[in-house]
């Protein structure tokens, strides 16, 4: 069993937990996540590690409640425990593997939406560890959304845009990267983009005008964790890859988001219902 040691709510609908795990805080890096099951019955979720600590042997996720089971780990409490808390999983970020020198030179910029900027966050951290400050543009509908601004802003360079102009950039992310580029006089050659498909998508093809190199997290396609039920199929560059095991991060400007959003629409009605109910007749993608 996997103690919950901290719990705090960031906005009304998602929490920030500190997990008791010491094998998964021991061997996680940046980019990868953690499946959990809140009790015999319940989903495999898929969450990106948030941040981890060695020494106090915990690892920090982040939720929000979209269905049944995201709210169900919501209502979890400080001193309750996890089932089951497997990782850390898939592949680290790309940029752990550049040599520092190589690393230092880079000029890198995040795309962060919705939830997306607690999974950006261990990579920014990481960067400034090695002495590269970030760019974070930041995004959501309205500054009540933010989460993880002033943790952020300890580490990179913050840049925040709402959709309905309460704070920061009045627009979408896009518009925000056009206006650093255009107008500010900003020049990167990597970038990172996490938050929702379509924002991700959007923000590709805007990156992919300017040139800029872009990775993407799909780790919101996974079921299973392991490659082998197959719902984490996604396209990158007319091939089939499989998030869980080859990612979650992939080229952006190679994924069919498409077919992905598609994918992803599939299980969305299957999220807001009691996985007990359904225990004995949901099925595995690859099983028919």
């Amino acid at each position: 069993m996997f103690k919950i040691v901290s719990k705090r709510f960031l906005s009304p609908n998602i929490t920030e937990m500190k997990v008791a795990a010491p094998r998964v805080a021991e061997s996680a890096e940046p980019g990868q996540f953690i499946i959990v099951r809140t009790d015999k019955y319940g989903e495999r979720i898929p969450l990106t590690i948030c941040d981890y600590d060695r020494e106090a042997g915990t690892v920090t996720i982040v939720t929000q409640a979209v269905g049944y089971s995201s709210a169900k780990i919501n209502e979890m409490n400080e001193g309750d425990s996890f089932a089951d808390f497997a990782g850390p999983l898939g592949r680290p970020s790309d940029l752990l593997e550049l040599p520092e020198e190589e690393l230092k030179k880079k000029r890198i910029l995040f795309i962060a939406g919705g939830v997306g900027t607690a999974p950006v966050y261990p990579q920014v951290k990481w960067l400034a560890e090695h002495g590269v400050t970030a760019d974070v543009i930041i995004g959501a509908k309205t500054k009540d959304l933010f989460t993880y601004v002033d943790e952020m802003k300890n580490v990179g360079n913050v840049y925040l845009a709402t959709d309905d102009g309460s704070e920061g950039f009045h627009g979408m992310v896009t518009g925000l990267l056009e206006d650093l580029i255009e107008r500010q006089g900003k020049e990167y050659d990597h970038c990172v983009i996490i938050g929702p498909m379509i924002m991700m998508k959007f923000a590709s093809l805007a990156t992919k005008k300017y040139g800029i190199p872009t990775m993407v997290s799909l780790n919101a396609l996974m079921v299973d964790g392991t490659g082998m039920c197959g719902a984490c199929r996604v396209t990158v560059d007319g091939k089939t890859r499989f998030t869980c095991v080859e990612g979650p991060e992939f080229d952006g400007h190679k994924v069919d988001f498409d077919e992905a959003m598609r994918r992803q629409a599939m299980y969305r009605d299957n999220c807001k219902t009691d996985p007990a109910e359904r225990e004995h007749h949901h099925k595995c993608e690859c099983n028919g």
